[in-house]
């Protein structure tokens, strides 16, 4: 009779926590993650790789061309740039690499268009049917 207890006990006990588990499981959290600098880095050090990055990014045309439409000089925002604390300019040296992968010249476009009607004249192809141009 006393194992018969323990069993229920026992049973009881694990369906509670399968129970217990299975709603917090269902509860969905946020995942962060982000790269830490390392603690070998000198802060001057990072803060003037950030500014020559920053730096480099406001000497586009691109870049020029919109600040001169906002009424603002290079030489102004490279001023408010240098009043920034170290934590704002690498936030912003980020940021400019993110904002470098999206202004190439275009040529990436030029291919893939020139892959596309490729892949499309292919499959034509394949497909025993014709292609006329005039």
């Amino acid at each position: 009779m006393n194992a018969i207890r323990r069993a229920a006990w026992f049973f009881s006990l694990a369906l509670m926590m399968a129970c217990i588990m299975g709603v917090l499981g269902s509860i969905r959290g946020e995942a962060v993650a982000g790269v830490i600098a390392s603690h070998s880095t000198d802060g001057m050090v990072a803060r003037n790789v950030d500014m020559t990055k920053v730096q480099s990014f406001l000497e586009q045309k691109i870049v020029l061309q919109k600040l001169s439409d906002y009424g603002i000089s290079a030489d102004e925002a490279m001023e408010k740039v240098r009043a920034m604390s170290d934590r704002e300019v690498h936030r912003l040296a980020a940021l400019t690499d993110r904002a470098a992968e999206g202004t190439d010249s275009g040529l990436g476009i030029l291919i893939g268009l020139a892959v596309l009607v490729l892949l499309v004249v292919l499959i034509l192809k394949l497909m025993n049917k014709e292609i006329v141009v005039r």
